[in-house]
């Protein structure tokens, strides 16, 4: 490493201000802090110091995304050849999967750090290193067969308009890679639902790509029992399938204090009481359809529920701050993701649209919980002068 560090240091003369290539010292700097950590820190003023910087906080994120990326790879090929009918092994089934997923990858890592490149050089800042995680999430929430060039233009949206047209890094209201999926899911309909979530479906007869929420909605029943789901043996997007892999990655996300444990929590807490509100409906009178009627924990296992609020509703930037706004904010995201499910069919991965209108709200929730505060601490103040006028 040593070696390189020098052969680096080298290379970086020309790149330095009032050489040659000054203009493009964003892009190199970029490559020497992803390899090393930033040699310089802060020469004055009071600063908390810690060793926990913005890059180890990303590839902890990415580390945690590793099982479901994983079994995702397997879970694609598995839905093919099972439904074929054709003998594999788990080697066949993770090949044919990586084939469809590592493509999708390079393109959106390709296509996204293009952009944030170009952006750092035209504006003369530091590359930031949010996009390690948003680079791999998109893909991991799109269908397997989605064309690269569309994942191309997704990422071109959601980097530009989702993040770049607010400045940049940490200062986006919308989650990118939801950003990304929501262009999609728009502007090609097509693609994003419906026979899509198995490799060849649409094109070899006799496969079924439809996940278990568009079964259901279209009034048929599934054939999945609850580990099925539980475990991830189901047809959906690349990587949010498995809720026992998505679980690690949570564990992953507390345990390092990357990932707010709350905002999870109160995510899965808000869509098991709206889930059971709608399992409660028969008992009052009122006639539910197959949505209404699935049972309530298995609405916590399907569709992109849990890897979205674990990964994707505790995005630091786009969430709320405060403790109290937390907790607020996770349980109205799975609260309105099974209302958005349930009511209606055409969306029935709600927790996208969910999570984007909780995005939106996140600094009114934070406003009103700051002022409450403010409020009741005026209020304290009020009663023990009272108090202290009362002893005098």
């Amino acid at each position: 490493m040593e070696w390189i560090r020098q052969r680096l240091d080298k290379l970086k003369t020309p790149f330095e201000k009032g050489n040659k290539y000054e203009k493009f010292a964003p892009a190199f700097n970029a490559l020497d802090t992803f390899l090393f950590t930033p040699n310089h820190v802060t020469k004055k003023g009071a600063h908390i110091r810690d060793a926990v910087d913005l890059k180890r906080t990303m590839i902890t994120v990415v580390i945690a995304l590793i099982p479901a990326l994983i079994f995702g790879m397997w879970n694609g090929g598995y839905q093919y050849y099972i439904q074929t009918g054709e003998a594999f092994t788990f080697w066949d089934a993770f090949l044919l999967g990586a084939s469809k997923i590592v493509p999708m990858i390079i393109v959106s890592y390709v296509v996204g750090l293009g952009i944030e490149f170009a952006f750092a050089i035209w504006r003369g800042h530091e590359v930031n290193e949010g996009y390690l995680v948003t680079g791999l999430l998109i893909p991991m929430i799109m269908p397997i067969d989605m064309p690269l060039w569309m994942v191309a233009v997704s990422v071109v949206f959601a980097v530009v308009i989702g993040k770049e047209a607010f400045g940049g890094t940490g200062m986006n209201i919308l989650n990118p890679a939801l950003t990304a999926r929501a262009f999609a899911f728009f502007a090609y309909p097509t693609y994003m639902s419906g026979n899509v979530w198995v490799t060849g479906a649409q094109s070899v007869d006799g496969i079924s790509g439809e996940t278990i929420l568009g079964t259901l909605a279209q009034g048929n029943q599934v054939a999945y029992n609850t580990m099925d789901m539980f475990n991830g043996f189901i047809p959906g997007s690349v990587a949010e399938t498995s809720a026992l892999c998505i679980l690690i990655g949570a564990l992953i996300l507390i345990i390092t204090g990357v990932g707010s444990w709350r905002i999870i929590v109160s995510g899965f807490i808000g869509a098991a009481i709206m889930a059971l509100i709608f399992n409660s409906l028969p008992a009052f009178g009122v006639e539910g359809n197959n949505l209404t009627n699935f049972p309530w924990y298995n609405h916590l296992f399907i569709g992109g529920l849990a890897f979205g609020i674990v990964f994707m509703a505790t995005d630091p930037v786009s969430a709320a701050q405060t403790m109290k706004g937390k907790w607020i904010y996770g349980f109205l995201i799975g609260f309105f993701s099974i209302m958005i499910r349930i009511f209606n069919p055409a969306y029935p991965e709600g927790v996208m649209l969910g999570i984007l209108l909780m995005n939106v709200f996140a600094p009114t929730i934070d406003h009103y919980v700051i002022q409450s505060s403010i409020k009741r601490r005026k209020k304290r103040v009020k009663t023990s002068a009272a108090q202290v006028e009362t002893a005098v």
